[in-house]
């Protein structure tokens, strides 16, 4: 996906709000979940975006998201995004995050199985890998959650 951050998406400082970089995260990994899924999807939840450096009115964002893993109806979702430079096309890493997504039947709204993902590559491999990390670690925070509560 690719943006061109406008005024209306700053801050008083000139530079895109992080809302702003939220939505567009967000809306790029919905759009990668859907094609893997081949239904309707929804947020289940994000681990955590880092911002690491400020965008201007102006820049042009360069955004890609990349399925990393599946369980039976949830899938994780990776997005990295960079400000490229119109004059040389050099990019800088601007934000990055780990989303989970819900498949969703389209006629009954309840959850829906999904193929899984097979990684091939050495980088989907780790890839893969990390997730199933970051899957435990999710479980394991929500079993604590949910014995404070």
């Amino acid at each position: 996906m690719t943006e061109i951050v406008f005024p209306n998406d700053a801050n008083p400082l000139g530079n895109v709000m992080g809302g702003r970089i939220m939505h567009w995260i967000d809306i790029c990994a919905a759009i990668a979940a859907g094609r893997h899924a081949r239904t309707p999807v929804v947020t289940a939840s994000v681990d955590q975006i880092d911002f690491h450096r400020p965008v201007r009115v102006g820049g042009v964002l360069v955004i890609r998201a990349t399925v990393n893993c599946t369980g039976r109806t949830s899938m994780e979702v990776g997005v990295k995004m960079w400000n490229e430079d119109r004059a040389t096309g050099e990019r800088s890493h601007v934000a990055s995050a780990y989303l989970t997504f819900v498949s969703l039947d389209p006629d009954t709204g309840t959850p829906r199985r999904i193929a899984p993902v097979i990684p091939e590559t050495d980088d989907e491999k780790r890839r893969y890998r990390q997730a199933l990390e970051r899957r435990a670690r999710r479980l394991a925070q929500r079993e604590a959650d949910e014995k404070d509560a």
